[in-house]
């Protein structure tokens, strides 16, 4: 999975979670940038993210989380384990 088909994901998954399409996600996005962005909307987020790249993050990965950049490096290592496993 590409890095811009990361980041296309998780603009349809914030999209979904926050039911808003007026923020555009980049890497340095964090939950300062965004009204409403409160525990809720991060768990909802970092569970609707699992199920749209089909991939389980770890508890260290979600504590070493500070930004979507961190979110979609994340991503992209679960993606390229989970592609291994089914190889």
């Amino acid at each position: 999975m590409t890095e811009p088909d990361i980041y296309a994901g998780l603009q349809t998954v914030f999209n979904a979670v926050f039911k808003r399409r007026d923020i555009t996600i980049t890497p340095q996005l964090s939950a300062r940038d965004v009204p409403g962005w409160d525990s809720f909307r991060y768990v909802s987020m970092i569970v609707a993210a699992e199920k749209h790249f089909r991939i389980k993050l770890t508890g260290a990965d979600i504590d070493e989380l500070n930004n979507i950049g961190d979110l979609a490096k994340v991503i992209a290592l679960r993606c390229a384990e989970r592609s291994k496993s089914t190889q």
